[in-house]
């Protein structure tokens, strides 16, 4: 496996969750990490916490500037970027005529848009270096959709398909693009949009943690390999 010492590895939605855990785990493991979130005061908490492996970037990632603020953030403290987590995404449970008009629009803005600019902003760089990773975290609902999520799980069969293609886009210039597809994961997600703190089955969920496992794993491959699709759930989720 691959040493991530000296790494730089550039994460959105890094405030809370897949992303703030994903980030903690590539610090223990040696990397540098540049945070990105709309929730500044967190990020800053974790750098304060972390020490100078990490920088913050306060960033909404439905904006292409901000994108490629993040990316440049990278370059200006670190001097490269080889890696991008595109983790940023939003949810809510709901039928298709449940949710509100702005509640549609702010998940496939957020889910899509939120994945298309972060990877638009890093390509460059990584084509410069003749090598780089992309890991976009999706969810197993977009490869088998799921009741009162339709429109979540369409955002996620865009990020699947959008890293499929960039795949075979990008893999020419050393650029591997992996998809991590967790199940139930015991987040902040949807919370106050159809889940509660105490909703029965979150107990059972994996952890942020646990997903954050998963992209350390694919970071740390050896560059003769990739993962194209990495889908994961708890043992005790049954379905």
């Amino acid at each position: 496996m691959r040493d991530l010492t000296g790494e730089v590895v550039a994460v959105t939605g890094a405030s809370a969750g897949i992303g703030e855990a994903s980030a903690r785990a590539l610090v223990a493991e040696g990397a540098n990490v540049v945070v990105g979130a709309r929730r500044k005061d967190r990020l800053d908490a974790m750098a304060d916490q972390l020490g100078a492996q990490v920088a913050v970037v306060e960033m909404d990632v439905t904006s292409p500037a901000d994108a490629k603020r993040l990316v440049g953030a990278a370059m200006d403290r670190f001097g490269k970027l080889d890696a991008l987590v595109a983790n940023a995404g939003i949810g809510a449970y709901g039928g298709i005529m449940d949710l509100t008009d702005e509640q549609l629009a702010a998940m496939m803005e957020t889910n899509i848009a939120g994945t298309v600019w972060p990877i638009r902003a890093a390509v460059p760089v990584f084509v410069d270096a003749g090598a780089g990773d992309i890991v976009i975290v999706a969810s197993v609902a977009g490869l088998r959709g799921a009741g009162d999520e339709a429109v979540y799980a369409a955002t996620k069969f865009a990020q699947v398909g959008l890293a499929g293609g960039l795949d075979r886009e990008l893999r020419e210039h050393g650029i591997r693009v992996s998809t991590l597809a967790p199940g139930g994961t015991a987040t902040e997600f949807a919370m106050g949009a159809g889940r509660t703190p105490d909703m029965p089955g979150l107990a059972d969920m994996m952890s942020a943690d646990d997903v954050a496992a998963a992209v350390v794993a694919v970071l740390k491959q050896p560059r003769s390999m990739r993962t194209l699709v990495w889908s994961m759930r708890s043992m005790q989720e049954a379905d």
